[in-house]
């Protein structure tokens, strides 16, 4: 399945989760053949509970079955992001203001990481994809510093949780 397929897919599934009060996350395809996963990834205000996935489940299977986009058998996963959220959407930076986060970016010919708290966001709203900046407090050895990133240059980033 390709990335179309799964935006698809979401689109679909969005209105009927969105009804019973649950953002929807992401849509991720796994695997080939019996081993095939069709991956759903729920939030909701206050987290998500066991209850919230299965309910969760039960729409996407009657969505899933009323409009059969997968022409193969599937096994659906509906899960919570995690407490290392992935920050993809302009809406999880947003949440993640004053958390700690930790960012892959494209730097030169390579890659780099940096880690720090999240202290503001600007969002280019006029691209389709994530364009814009954040600022980050970045803290090592021997001083604390603001640093700016161009989220173009984001390859990945996640909530980082402090045990």
């Amino acid at each position: 399945m390709n990335t179309d397929t799964s935006s698809q897919i979401a689109e679909l599934l969005r209105p009927s989760l969105t009804h019973l009060g649950i953002d929807l996350i992401d849509v991720r395809w796994s695997g080939r053949g019996h081993g095939a996963v069709l991956r759903v990834v729920i939030d909701r205000d206050g987290g998500v509970t066991l209850g919230d996935c299965e309910r969760a489940s039960n729409a996407a299977s009657a969505v899933l079955d009323a409009y059969d986009p997968i022409d193969s058998s599937y096994r659906l996963e509906v899960s919570s992001p995690g407490a290392e959220r992935p920050l993809r959407a302009a809406d999880d930076w947003r949440s993640a203001l004053g958390r700690r986060i930790n960012a892959r970016l494209r730097s030169g010919d390579g890659e780099r990481v940096v880690e720090g708290t999240l202290l503001g966001v600007s969002i280019d709203l006029s691209s389709s994809d994530l364009s814009g900046s954040a600022d980050l407090e970045v803290r090592d050895r021997r001083r604390t510093r603001t640093e700016t990133i161009p989220l173009d240059d984001v390859i990945a980033a996640r909530i980082v949780v402090a045990i």
